[in-house]
């Protein structure tokens, strides 16, 4: 079953359950993936692949703005914003642990010759594709630049 059909299953499920913010947090997420099925530049078929971007973009979104939402002593809001994100992230693939992250960092480094934070850029093009959907962005980067740094 593909991710836009397990969401579709579970908004069921949610509703049936009588859970008001999974049946509503999964129907937003249901509404991203119609409108990425039904742009233009797309076939009428969303990949997993391109859900899951989808489910990270939603999630960023949702960390960002309980971030803001704290700073302006709007905790209410902020748990609410929380509280999505990890409905969300149920969907999304194992985060690799620090420690994996890592060890596949040097190993890209490696492979891309890599020796000073110069080269920074190279080592994130190759790193953003190959750990897309299994490490944050500002993990990556973090990671990098302590290891060329």
């Amino acid at each position: 079953m593909n991710l836009f059909d397990q969401i579709s299953e579970d908004i069921k499920k949610a509703m049936l359950a009588k859970d008001a913010l999974r049946t509503q947090t999964l129907r937003g997420v249901k509404k991203e993936f119609i409108e990425a099925k039904t742009a233009k530049d797309s076939n009428g078929e969303l990949t997993d692949e391109t859900a899951t971007r989808i489910l990270q973009k939603m999630v960023k979104q949702r960390k960002d703005a309980a971030e803001i939402f704290s700073t302006q002593n709007r905790q209410d809001l902020a748990d609410s914003e929380l509280a999505e994100v990890t409905i969300i992230e149920q969907y999304l693939p194992k985060q690799m642990t620090e420690a994996e992250l890592e060890a596949a960092l040097k190993e890209i480094i490696a492979q891309v010759n890599a020796t000073s934070a110069k080269e920074m850029g190279k080592v994130m093009g190759v790193a953003s594709k190959q750990l897309a959907g299994k490490a944050e962005g500002k993990a990556i980067s973090a990671k990098v630049k302590e290891l060329l740094g």
